[in-house]
């Protein structure tokens, strides 16, 4: 695997403080409390994944939050913008990261052994 530039990896990490910036800028409540756990640009810095964490969502939630986030992504698009004083912004592709219910999953799972193998 490729190692990322500075640039990009600056890119990404001032995204990932002004995107929240950007959330809590919104009417709605459910954006407002959204965290930002990793941004991903893409090389050109056209396109940005942009991972979120809602811990006590449920998918319907989830997938209601992702629609409001598509159509909010404008106005993301443009506090950042105005906060990084950039001429282009990358496009947003929200996803929600479910790294640590796997992890969660996991832990659980090695729990049980640990007790099958104690009795």
């Amino acid at each position: 695997m490729k190692e990322k530039s500075v640039k990009l990896q600056r890119t990404e990490s001032l995204l990932k403080e002004v995107i929240p910036e950007a959330l809590s800028t919104l009417s709605d409540t459910r954006l407002n409390s959204l965290g930002v756990v990793e941004v991903d640009c893409s090389k050109g810095k056209y396109h940005a994944e942009v991972y979120l964490d809602a811990p006590f969502a449920t998918p319907e939630e989830k997938r209601e939050i992702l629609r409001q986030l598509r159509l909010a992504e404008g106005t993301i698009r443009d506090h950042c913008l105005s906060a990084t004083g950039w001429f282009k912004c990358p496009r947003f592709h929200f996803n929600f990261d479910d790294s640590t219910d796997k992890a969660n999953r996991l832990d659980a799972i090695f729990e049980q052994l640990k007790k099958e193998r104690e009795s």
